[in-house]
């Protein structure tokens, strides 16, 4: 059981925190399955899987990693891992992440740099545009789902959609904008 004085991402159960080796076997195999998007994967492999967060942690975690400069789960993989094991943690799930991937990525540029123009090689990557798109989807109704009953969160969350995907403003002004607001809604309703 969590104490008042355990941090605010916590473990999904009361099994030991993974190891060093744990952190680094996640994150490789799901930097080796995550063609098109790793954050759907990522969810279920740290809430559902290893049970790592409970389903409002990993939100709570992916806001702040969205925050930060960088991709959304390198960032995730270096806080999970500095949380549970420190440095070395935040190393092997940063290395176990960006391994197999590295090699894959420089693999699959040599190819495509020399049949670009196979129109088979074409259709094939609008197949994986079309994949990547329907995880994004599938990912974006699971991280709201503990929004539900939150009409504060709700709300912030559809003015950031609106001034993201509609009114095309730039993600650094609406971020620094909308997550000072976020926050000072969240602090008064819990108060």
């Amino acid at each position: 059981m969590n104490t008042p004085s355990s941090t605010a991402v916590s473990p999904a159960s009361d099994s030991p925190p993974p190891t060093c080796w744990d952190l680094f076997k996640g994150f490789f195999w799901l930097g080796l399955s995550a063609f098109g998007g790793a954050l759907p994967l990522a969810r279920h492999m740290v809430v559902e899987k290893h049970r790592w967060l409970s389903s409002e942690d990993f939100t709570e975690l992916l806001g702040l990693c969205q925050f930060l400069p960088g991709g959304n789960i390198i960032n995730m993989s270096v806080a999970l891992g500095m949380k549970f094991r420190g440095v070395k943690g935040a190393f092997a799930a940063l290395m176990g992440l960006i391994a197999a991937p590295s090699f894959i990525v420089i693999a699959l540029g040599m190819v495509y740099d020399r049949y670009a123009d196979d129109p088979h090689i074409q259709h094939l990557f609008a197949g994986l545009a079309a994949a990547a798109a329907g995880l994004l989807i599938s990912m974006a109704v699971k991280i709201a789902k503990p929004l539900r009953g939150k009409w504060a969160g709700i709300a912030v969350a559809v003015a950031c959609f609106i001034c993201i995907a509609v009114l095309r403003t730039p993600l650094l002004p609406t971020m620094l904008v909308l997550t000072p607001i976020s926050i000072l809604v969240t602090w008064r309703l819990t108060r």
